[in-house]
């Protein structure tokens, strides 16, 4: 069996770090892709796709990248299931990065005016 995906995009917010209660790194990002052709009315439409990133590669990227970072990741496809408050099956499809690769440059820092 065969489970790898690359993808190339632009980071839609800031990542989020946390930790587990067992202090692993963890952050959540979402990736904004551009599909490679166009729509019925002409415009190129954009898959917004979730990701997790572990330990080290959720720090490193956690540290150096913002929103509008441009960012090369390979990974894997992830599904799972939980039954919410209201008694909802839930499934969640995600990629869980094995690398991310920074290919913007070093995001520019804001500067309060």
């Amino acid at each position: 069996m065969f489970n790898h995906i690359m993808l190339v995009g632009r980071l839609t917010k800031d990542p989020e770090l946390r930790y587990t209660s067992d202090g692993v790194p963890v952050a959540n990002i979402t990736l904004a892709v551009s599909r490679h052709f166009k729509n019925a009315a002409g415009d190129i439409e954009t898959d917004f796709i979730n990701c997790t990133l572990w330990r080290k590669t959720a720090e490193n990227t956690a540290d150096y990248c913002r929103k509008g970072s441009i960012v090369g990741l390979n990974g894997r496809l992830q599904t799972r299931n939980y039954v919410n408050s209201e008694g909802n099956r839930v499934f969640i499809t995600e990629v869980v990065a094995r690398s991310v690769h920074f290919l913007g440059g070093k995001p520019r820092e804001t500067a309060d005016v």
